[in-house]
């Protein structure tokens, strides 16, 4: 029980900052002032900007949004699947490699976190990566 408890807050927690990001990123469509650049400079070159790869079909303010997006679903589905295995996991025995790999994955968005993202994921992952390090811990 304490085990897909942790799990479930760890879940939570991935969804709901996955979830704020897709919708901050939204929101920026039309007026960008949440995860744009804070100078408006910026956003106007960034829109003016071809990326070289796609060979001028997008500028980088596409290839922002785009990745932005995509984060946020990665975020979504990491949680999830967290949440779903919280859900199953009295009623089905989880191979031994579940736990440490869930862990491991929440470590690197920490690290992540930690060199490039501002306070509020870096509390979140933390507690979701010692919420999941707990949860294996008991495992064991």
């Amino acid at each position: 029980m304490i085990v897909a408890t942790l799990l479930g807050i760890a879940g939570f927690i991935y969804v709901l900052l996955g979830t704020l990001h897709a919708l901050y990123t939204a929101l920026d469509i039309r007026k960008p002032r949440r995860i744009v650049p804070d100078d408006p400079a910026v956003i106007a070159a960034m829109q003016n900007s071809k990326i070289r790869l796609t060979r001028g079909q997008s500028t980088m303010w596409q290839g922002w949004v785009g990745f932005n997006f995509s984060h946020s679903l990665g975020a979504v589905f990491f949680g999830a699947a967290i949440c779903f295995i919280a859900a199953t996991r009295e009623s089905n025995a989880l191979p031994p490699w579940v736990l440490p790999v869930l862990t491991i994955v929440s470590t690197a968005y920490l690290s992540l976190a930690l060199k490039y993202w501002f306070r509020i994921p870096v509390l979140g992952t933390a507690l979701a990566t010692l919420c999941l390090a707990a949860a294996w811990a008991l495992t064991l």
